[in-house]
């Protein structure tokens, strides 16, 4: 179990962080956008696009701001 684990986190933690980096170029060409509009525009599962979220706003790269259901994101 412990392997499967570490296998698991050897795996996503590069996708995550190559997320992130397609999600600040998204944003850096087109200015601010909404969560939905991203995720589209990246073709990436709303769980990757939240976990790359968290690691950009974790560096500080990015401000999320709430907008109706929503959120709207713009680097920082």
């Amino acid at each position: 179990m412990v392997t499967q684990q570490i296998a698991l986190t050897v795996s996503v933690i590069p996708t995550i962080g190559e997320t992130a980096g397609r999600i600040w170029h998204a944003l850096d060409d087109g200015g601010e956008a909404r969560l939905a509009s991203l995720q589209r525009k990246l073709e990436v599962p709303s769980t990757l696009l939240q976990m790359a979220l968290g690691w950009l706003a974790r560096e500080d790269k990015i401000e999320i701001t709430p907008e109706g259901k929503s959120y709207r994101i713009r680097l920082h």
